[in-house]
């Protein structure tokens, strides 16, 4: 089964110049890491320790390094907390809860690991930009236009109404030398200065302490006016790779002779590995750039999956927690080519015509093409024979792979036997000139036949869009 997609920028009919990233949907946000990885504050005094959860944490190194990293958690939020007398009741009565432990030091570590969780929710909370009426008009806006760009580009009309807003004027993009050590990875930050940055730019660019976010990974910079102020930011995107292939990007203000990172104002410790968002090369069709509406700059953060595409308005300077969200979902015209590619014997061939008629009369009577109503199948797939393997064989195709979107199972009648059929895509990439590629694979209940694999097209066609403000998902969750 062919498990990864590979990346596709969108074509000038898709909305020119909209800088895409593709990302993984699943990942731990760095921020949250980096909160926990902080340079450790005083902890408890063990000299003082008494009772006996004060020794058992002193006697163990990993518990005392949690207790100093809620020391400093607690005094973060206290400082941007309004509601300071309860957060001091809650940080009791936690306290309390973490005391029925004793000194049995996994029930101590849960116990922490939970709390700091707790605090740095109530921090964001705190700290985090609460969009105005402007943001509110933006995500309005952009609504609207795609609603207007659907009536001539149903299959594209978030591409189109996105690319209408995109402005390229003023960037400077550069990337990271390479690294004497021809072992290493990661890039170096350059050591001259490169086209189309200004002596006072490279200056500040100097003075901000770049070097640690390049020993992060491969480092490519963007100089970009993101706040109106009229000098250029600072965008910074860092492959790291590791098995998802993850990148990560944050912003940096031009703050008089240096550039400030975005996270200092709230949190002056933070440090190389803070991200307004991620992105990873499997598992995902997400896309992110710049935009701008009313006066501001927003950084666009799309998250698909088969049927909808999200549309995060990211605050590129600010913590973002409430954010302004455009949802436009599809249906799909979905049809299996006459055509079609055996991976075993690496040779295309002509799929039998009745075959082909049974597949998509299958996937029609499944209501695969159309996402957003609910399966009306219930019961097994399959009948199940008096001999039958068990349930769990007859119920679903069997377990998934994260690279891929499952779509649906389905029954295929084929000859008056059933088969299990699973319909993947890739969480709905889609292009104009393929639309969307997934692939239906066929197997056989009860048997150790080898599974059968057919690819699927479809074409979609946009069937409404709706705003809302609440919290993002995939890379853009992160702080």
């Amino acid at each position: 089964m062919r498990k990864d997609y590979p990346a596709r920028r969108f074509s000038p009919s898709n909305g020119k110049g909209f800088i895409v990233y593709i990302k993984g949907r699943y990942i731990v946000s760095a921020c949250a890491l980096l909160f926990l990885q902080q340079a450790l504050a005083s902890g408890m005094d063990c000299t003082k320790a008494a009772s006996v959860v004060e020794k058992a944490i002193c006697a163990d190194k990993p518990l005392h390094e949690l207790d100093a990293q809620m020391g400093a958690a607690y005094r973060k939020l206290m400082k941007a907390a309004p509601a300071q007398a309860e957060v001091k009741k809650a940080q009791r009565e936690w306290l309390q809860e973490r005391d029925r432990c004793g000194e049995e030091a996994s029930c101590l570590s849960q116990r922490y690991q939970d709390r700091l969780q707790v605090l740095h929710a109530q921090w964001i909370d705190a700290v985090a930009y609460k969009p105005d009426e402007i943001d509110r008009q933006v995500m309005e806006d952009l609504q609207q236009r795609v609603r207007e760009m659907s009536k001539e580009s149903p299959e594209f009309a978030l591409e189109r109404a996105l690319g209408s807003l995109t402005s390229e004027k003023g960037e400077t993009s550069f990337s990271g030398d390479p690294n004497d050590d021809p072992a290493e990875d990661q890039t170096v930050f350059p050591k001259s200065i490169p086209k189309g940055v200004t002596q006072d730019e490279w200056k500040a660019l100097n003075a901000s302490g770049l070097d640690a976010d390049a020993e992060q990974g491969q480092v490519n910079y963007t100089l970009i006016d993101l706040d109106g102020d009229g000098q250029r930011d600072l965008f910074v995107s860092t492959y790291t790779g590791g098995t998802s292939l993850f990148s990560f990007h944050e912003t940096f203000r031009r703050d008089g002779e240096r550039f400030t990172r975005r996270l200092a104002p709230y949190d002056p410790e933070a440090g190389a590995g803070s991200s307004l968002f991620s992105t990873s090369d499997r598992g995902a069709n997400q896309s992110a750039g710049w935009i701008k509406s009313h006066g501001r700059m927003y950084l666009a953060y799309r998250n698909g999956s088969y049927g909808a595409d999200d549309v995060y308005l990211l605050n590129p300077l600010k913590i973002n927690s409430q954010i302004p969200t455009v949802t436009v979902r599809y249906d799909y015209k979905l049809i299996v080519p006459s055509n079609q590619y055996s991976e075993e014997s690496s040779t295309s061939y002509v799929l039998d015509p009745v075959l082909r008629k049974t597949l998509i009369k299958a996937l029609i009577q499944s209501g695969a093409g159309k996402p957003q109503q609910p399966s009306q199948h219930k019961g097994p797939l399959c009948p199940i024979p008096a001999s039958g393997s068990g349930d769990d064989d007859y119920y679903s195709y069997g377990a998934g792979y994260y690279a891929v979107e499952t779509v649906m199972d389905l029954p295929v009648f084929i000859d008056k036997e059933c088969f299990i059929a699973r319909l993947n895509n890739w969480f709905g990439s889609y292009s104009e000139k393929d639309g969307l590629p997934a692939l239906l694979t066929l197997r056989k209940p009860g048997s150790q036949d080898p599974e059968r694999g057919f690819s699927v097209n479809g074409r979609r066609h946009f069937t409404n869009v709706t705003t809302s403000i609440g919290k993002a998902e995939g890379g853009a969750e992160i702080f």
